[in-house]
């Protein structure tokens, strides 16, 4: 799943959507054959009227709303993170309550205002729909209110689609990773927001004849040791690993970009640890300027040394990514989901 490209509309508060029904009836003025006859239709129009624009503004939400039943995902476990998965489903199962509810309630206002025969009993009915359907939509007014948050906040998540075989690219910062992504990419790379850091997400795209690819930076998730991040950044790196296909770790063996090589060994084994099972690139950059003989690929994205060759041994494992993925997409075809590719268990408060 992507990010949230679903076109979902700002979610109204209960009394904005109630303001919003009662100015539309009022609106309302129907003429009939008598006295008796013009206010029955005219009850019945404002009864249609307010409770269709309550149910509608319901029911889009909770069609248009993102499904995340899915588990051991990226955008679900990062949705999670942000918003609580658990009160997003609450929240969307009040808000559909409350349609069906308004929905029948309005319906059985209509019905007892056209068998009355008593004009005051027309008024009384349509005033009571109008109070309980107030009612039954101050009842969501906490779950309207976490809906257009979670909106506001699943929008920040980049668009970025776990279906396709992804590159994500580790290192210290300034070890080169950002000229790498850009020499990789195709087109220039957009940086997106991130909702776990203060820095923005890097993706960039690669096509390989018919085949393309994402390639993704991640500053201020993959650039530190677990131990040095807060929860939620930690709970975001378990999040990274359903999406991380192939990874791409850059050592700068000039310790130039500031952090000492011991240092860098260091986060490489760290990820090693909490990628099991990813192909893991090691690359050394910067061979412009130092070139060790560890017998490590070496790169300058600076000049464009071996860049080629490093280019051929990450499409080659995104290649093998790309054919799997496509096998298990014809498998689910004829045969229905497969289940989800697992991590080793790893706890988010622990070293992965």
């Amino acid at each position: 799943m992507a990010g949230m490209d679903y076109k979902v509309p700002t979610v109204l508060s209960a009394d904005e959507l109630m303001e919003k029904a009662f100015h539309r009836a009022s609106k309302i003025s129907k003429n009939g054959t008598n006295a008796l006859d013009t206010r029955k239709k005219t009850a019945l129009a404002k009864v249609t009227a307010s409770g269709d624009i309550v149910v509608t503004a319901l029911s889009t939400y909770v069609q248009r709303f993102p499904r995340m039943d899915k588990k051991d995902d990226f955008f679900p476990e990062l949705a999670d993170i942000l918003i609580g998965i658990d009160r997003y489903k609450k929240a969307l199962g009040a808000v559909n309550w409350c349609a069906t509810r308004v929905d029948k309630l309005k319906n059985d206002s209509l019905r007892d205002i056209r068998k009355t025969k008593d004009p005051a009993i027309v008024e009384s009915l349509r005033k009571s729909f109008y109070g309980r359907m107030k009612s039954y939509v101050d009842r969501i007014s906490d779950d309207l209110e976490f809906l257009q948050d979670a909106r506001d906040k699943l929008k920040r998540i980049p668009a970025i689609d776990s279906a396709v075989p992804t590159l994500v690219v580790a290192g210290f910062p300034n070890v080169g990773k950002s000229n790498l992504v850009t020499v990789l990419s195709t087109a220039a790379p957009q940086i997106a927001p991130y909702p776990f850091t203060t820095k923005g997400i890097i993706v960039g795209h690669m096509e390989d004849e018919w085949r393309k690819y994402q390639v993704v930076d991640t500053p201020g998730l993959l650039d530190r040791t677990f131990d040095e991040r807060n929860d939620i950044e930690k709970q975001a790196v378990l999040a990274l690993r359903y999406l991380t296909d192939v990874m791409l770790f850059v050592v700068d063996p000039s310790e130039t970009c500031g952090f000492g090589k011991d240092v860098q060994e260091k986060l490489l084994k760290n990820i090693e640890d909490g990628f099991q099972g990813v192909p893991i690139i090691v690359a050394e950059s910067k061979c412009d300027i130092m070139k060790t003989g560890s017998g490590r690929m070496c790169f300058s994205a600076q000049t464009g040394e071996n860049m080629d060759a490093l280019t051929s041994a990450v499409l080659s494992e995104l290649r093998t990514v790309f054919r799997r993925k496509a096998a298990e997409a014809e498998v689910e075809r004829w045969q229905g989901p497969l289940p989800a590719r697992r991590w080793r268990a790893t706890s988010p408060t622990s070293s992965p």
